[in-house]
């Protein structure tokens, strides 16, 4: 049945951790994650059932009466509870939330137990509607709301627990063979027809059901006469880069010149017809199992005990637009061992290897894998790190890795990694690379942009609420380069100062190609690499010809290279009046390099001398120690006191007393200048 699966019984195991001490480690891409849902295994007693939606294991002894263990993939959902023995158990789940147990025993009918707290605990029984119809099985689609397959169609039922009882909502009539219902999209796939190819989804939402699309997985053979040719274990269906999509594994005749199978996936749609999208080859045949793990179709080969990953969004050149190769060579899950545990545990006995890819392993969607012979329920992880040296072509491996979930870490060491490579060669594929991460960069700050300024402008009428972009892993930044990357890069000495300064420039350029404003600091890294070389002939090119873009803590770091570069002081300076608001940042700049004189020069020379703060010129003038350059700034004042208001005095809101009482300690009071004697 497809609501839960039965295992065989075989082995007996307990407690798990990954093997992490095997050889080819690194070739390893898929794992199985620590701290897997440990249960009783299936046994003569025990059986063991899967719910899809609510990802809960269920332990059944002896029908219920000895106990029922619910695990799912946290602690705090662990239920233990015991029902009366009725029968065989076919099927069972929680409703969403554990509020409510629906049990099936017979093929005509399912029952019901509360868990809600003060409600009735006694079991309440729901008949199919549909005459001489059998029950296949049933999916909770909300809390209180629950549809039955039978072999007839679908029905519908709200469940009021308060009065335990169901309420029919609606009812569809078609024939089925089996089904599959995806919980997140509330999406129920029915096969109908003889052949069991044509496919019938179903949609619910807020309590009503809409007919989707149906349509038809081409079959690699017709039968004559017909009979049931599409089996539910060849057919999965899930979420794909936020797409719904039917996967269905085609198994090719084994004829020596007969294709390897293959994995199709049909597109579905909420409207508008379901459409044949992709195709996966898989180059060998056999039994296969699918996951999905960070929007990766995963296929699991059990002879060869490997698995292949496939990304449908990566486009191969050679190959129609939706045939797919293997993104990498085939690997195995990384080894995982176990601790072995009969009637007496013996501490030192130390763990065994699991068996991999078995015979009595399940698989679920998106990423469970199941062993009730063993009791573990795991979830599959992808591994990006080993991906790195099996992807020869590093423009794929960051289209690749961009689109996965943790990709940051791993993206930032494939750069660096890449700027250690050889020059000739590693420039073109570095300008590839930049080009990628920043068309990320720049499509999250484009979004981020735009809605700031819906927000700012407020709602406008008809317009749906736009939701803040989510800042992914695969937004690398400027700050991240430079941290991680390139300011560790500008520090090598095995890597020649051309190809470090050509890597720069290329990012830089990658940026502005964008539309991404560069940041000082990687101009900043340009420059003190190129003093580092003392390759001043270039820095002057850069900055004539704007290579290096203007601004104030550039026009900074240039002043502060005065004592190596003694032009850098006129450059500096230059920038500073391209930036015609700067004047104020000019003054600033001069006067904390204690170039007193050099920022009265040029407050003169803009014009703005008769407007500055005297005090800030004093203050600055004092702490060089200078008495002469204090006395000059001091008169200089005086002087511009006096032109203005016709005495040399400075007025009380100048606040420079203290600067007066200096000057008379320093000079004099005779020093002074008296308004007779100008």
């Amino acid at each position: 049945e497809s609501c839960v699966v039965r295992f065989p019984v075989s082995g007996q195991t307990s407690g798990a951790e990954p093997d992490r001490c095997v050889g080819m480690a690194n070739e390893h891409y898929l794992e199985l994650k620590e701290n897997p849902v440990q249960f009783e295994h299936a046994s003569s007693v025990n059986n063991v059932f899967f719910d899809e939606a609510n990802k809960q294991v269920f332990a059944v002894r002896s029908g219920g009466a000895t106990g029922v263990v619910v695990k799912g993939p946290d602690d705090k959902s662990s239920v233990a509870f015991r029902m009366d023995d009725k029968g065989e158990v076919k099927c069972i789940k929680f409703s969403i939330g554990n509020k409510i147990l629906a049990v099936q025993r017979t093929s005509k009918s399912v029952d019901f137990i509360n868990f809600i707290p003060d409600y009735p605990h006694m079991e309440f029984t729901q008949e199919c509607k549909t005459k001489n119809a059998n029950v296949l099985g049933f999916c909770w689609t909300s809390w209180n709301e629950i549809v039955f397959i039978t072999d007839q169609g679908v029905e519908f039922y709200q469940v009021f627990p308060d009065k335990r009882s169901l309420k029919l909502q609606k009812s569809q009539n078609i024939n089925v063979n089996w089904y599959q219902y995806c919980p997140e999209t509330a999406v129920l796939l029915l096969s109908t027809t003889v052949q069991g190819n044509v496919l019938q989804p179903l949609a619910f939402r807020n309590g009503t059901i809409s007919k989707m699309s149906k349509f038809e997985i081409e079959l690699p053979v017709i039968p004559k006469p017909a009979k049931l040719s599409l089996s539910e274990r060849d057919v999965a269906i899930a979420t794909i880069y936020g797409q719904l999509y039917v996967m269905y594994l085609k198994h090719h005749s084994r004829t020596p010149n007969s294709p390897g199978a293959e994995v199709v996936l049909y597109h579905l749609p909420r409207e508008g017809p379901c459409k044949k999208s992709h195709v996966l080859k898989l180059n060998t045949t056999g039994k296969f199992a699918l996951n999905i793990v960070d929007n990766l179709v995963v296929v699991h080969h059990q002879s060869s005990q490997t698995s292949l990953i496939f990304d449908i969004k990566l486009k191969e050149p050679d190959c129609a637009i939706n045939t797919h190769q293997p993104v990498l060579p085939a690997r195995s899950i990384h080894p995982y061992r176990v601790s072995l545990s009969g009637p007496v545990v013996v501490p030192s006995q130390p763990p065994v290897p699991c068996q991999l890819y078995s015979s009595s392993w399940s698989v679920f969607q998106p990423d469970i894998i199941i062993s009730a012979s063993e009791g573990y329920l795991w979830y599959l992880q992808v591994k990006l790190a080993p991906m790195v040296h099996l992807l020869e072509d590093k423009g794929k491996l960051m289209d690749f890795l961009l689109r996965r979930r943790d990709c940051k870490l791993v993206i930032l060491s494939v750069c660096s990694q890449i700027l250690g490579g050889h020059e000739e060669a590693g420039l073109p594929v570095v300008a590839t690379v930049f080009d990628k991460l920043n068309q990320v960069y720049k499509d999250y700050l484009e979004a981020d942009q735009s809605y700031t300024a819906a927000m700012e402008s407020g709602p406008s009428r008809g317009s749906t609420a736009q939701k803040r972009p989510v800042r992914t892993q695969a937004v690398i930044d400027q700050s991240d380069m430079y941290t991680h990357v390139l300011s560790a890069f500008t520090e090598r000495k095995d890597v020649s100062h051309k190809f470090i300064i050509a890597v720069l420039m290329e990012y830089i350029r990658s940026l502005n190609q964008n539309q991404i404003t560069v940041q000082h600091y990687l101009y900043e890294l340009v420059i003190k690499t190129l003093v580092q070389h003392n390759l001043f002939y270039m820095l002057h090119q850069f900055l004539q010809y704007h290579v290096l873009s203007d601004s104030k803590p550039l026009a900074c770091l240039l002043l502060s290279l005065e004592s190596t570069y003694p032009p850098a002081h006129q450059l500096s300076l230059d920038m500073l009046k391209r930036l015609s608001t700067a004047n104020d940042e000019i003054v600033e700049v001069l006067l904390s390099k204690q170039q007193v004189l050099g920022a009265l020069r040029f407050i003169r020379s803009v014009g703005g001398h008769d407007s500055v703060s005297a005090r800030k010129f004093l203050d600055a003038a004092r702490q060089t120690g200078d008495q002469m350059l204090f006395y000059t700034v001091f008169r200089s004042f005086q002087q511009r006191n006096q032109r203005l208001r016709g005495n040399p005095a400075f007025n009380p809101g100048e606040h420079c007393e203290e600067h007066v009482v200096h000057f008379q300690q320093l000079f004099g009071e005779q020093a002074l200048m008296k308004p007779s004697t100008v």
